[in-house]
């Protein structure tokens, strides 16, 4: 499928979710059969949360940068399974861990870890888990990452009722006082025990709503990154490093490769790059584009930022495309230090998955 295909498939997407419609499907009705016979042999062979262990990594990280009367920054990671860290052993290897780290490396301010993420949920479960994250108005998190979009293409949700569900939660966070980032929907096509033709399927599938989604999150005033195929060169080199032991979910070296690539979007953010780096770089082909262009190109290419920005003089649904440099994290502690910062609830929601 062709980058303007998919942009006009993304703007019927969020049309129809901006507007109650169905939207389009993410796959003919003949395919329908062989994608459903085939994905639940996928699903044997992959696991798919056979192991529902996730490390609490909720805490306090950076405490060596606490400075009197200045409050931690607070981080709450929203989604399904990828942003708990489900697939590691450590709490320090979770995506949670890795980004608190970063940014408090960075800020040099400690950052408090809550995570309120669910392993196999899906964005129509975005409302209880922006609840949760929301339920102390003196606590609202500064920045807030959602990785979610997987179960839904898998589970058959309706791409624009999926749309509609994250682009809500965008907005009671924005409205609430906390940045948003959403990590958009990985390409299943990356994973290595699905054959074809679902191998197609769910690339299709997963690059159409991360598409979609972008649209959805940038009209809320919130940030995207491209997930998309972002492990897809090393899964396919060595799946034994990057995929956890139920072929699914990411390893720790997974996790990381992705942290690196929504860090720098979590700090700009925050205001913690400097002012040069916000301005597009034409050698790294950065600049604006209408939002449905913009959407399409960024799920075609991991790790690229989507921000709702218009170019002076011009006004209509514009947004800025970045491609941002990946920067490393540091290592987090094996375990974090307990904090007030942090919500503690989110082993709960964990726990009971």
């Amino acid at each position: 499928m062709t980058r303007m295909s998919r942009a006009r498939v993304a703007r019927r997407i969020a049309a129809g979710a901006a507007y109650g419609g169905g939207g389009v499907g993410l796959a003919g009705a003949a395919a329908v059969g062989l994608l459903l016979a085939e994905a639940q042999l996928a699903r044997r062979r992959v696991g798919n949360g056979a192991a529902p262990h996730v490390p609490n990594a909720d805490g306090l990280y950076g405490a060596a940068h606490t400075v009197p009367g200045e409050p931690a920054l607070r981080l709450t990671m929203l989604g399904d399974s990828t942003a708990a860290g489900q697939g590691v052993h450590r709490a320090g290897q979770t995506p949670g861990a890795l980004l608190a780290s970063g940014v408090a490396a960075i800020a040099e301010r400690p950052v408090g870890l809550s995570t309120v993420a669910v392993p196999g949920a899906r964005s129509d479960d975005l409302d209880r888990q922006v609840s949760r994250a929301l339920a102390d108005p003196a606590r609202v998190p500064d920045i807030c990452v959602i990785m979610i979009g997987a179960n839904d293409v898998t589970h058959r949700l309706s791409p624009a009722l999926s749309v509609r569900h994250l682009a809500s939660a965008v907005r009671r966070l924005r409205t609430a006082g906390a940045e948003v980032v959403v990590g958009t929907c990985p390409d299943l096509g990356t994973i290595e025990p699905v054959w074809q033709p679902l191998r197609w399927l769910a690339r299709r599938a997963s690059r159409q709503l991360a598409a979609a989604q972008t649209i959805g999150t940038v009209e809320q005033g919130g940030r995207t990154v491209s997930l998309g195929d972002l492990l897809g060169p090393e899964f396919a080199a060595n799946p034994r490093e990057l995929f956890g032991p139920d072929n699914y979910h990411p390893s720790a070296e997974g996790y990381a490769t992705a942290a690196m690539a929504v860090l720098p979007t979590v700090c700009a953010v925050l205001g913690l790059w400097p002012a040069l780096e916000e301005r597009p770089d034409a050698a790294r082909r950065e600049g604006f584009l209408p939002v449905a262009r913009a959407a399409a190109e960024a799920a075609s290419e991991a790790g690229t930022e989507v921000t709702a920005a218009a170019p002076t003089g011009l006004r209509g649904r514009w947004a800025l495309l970045k491609r941002r440099k990946r920067r490393r994290v540091p290592e987090p502690e094996l375990e974090p230090e307990s904090a007030p910062a942090a919500d503690s609830g989110g082993s709960q929601a964990k726990a009971s998955a």
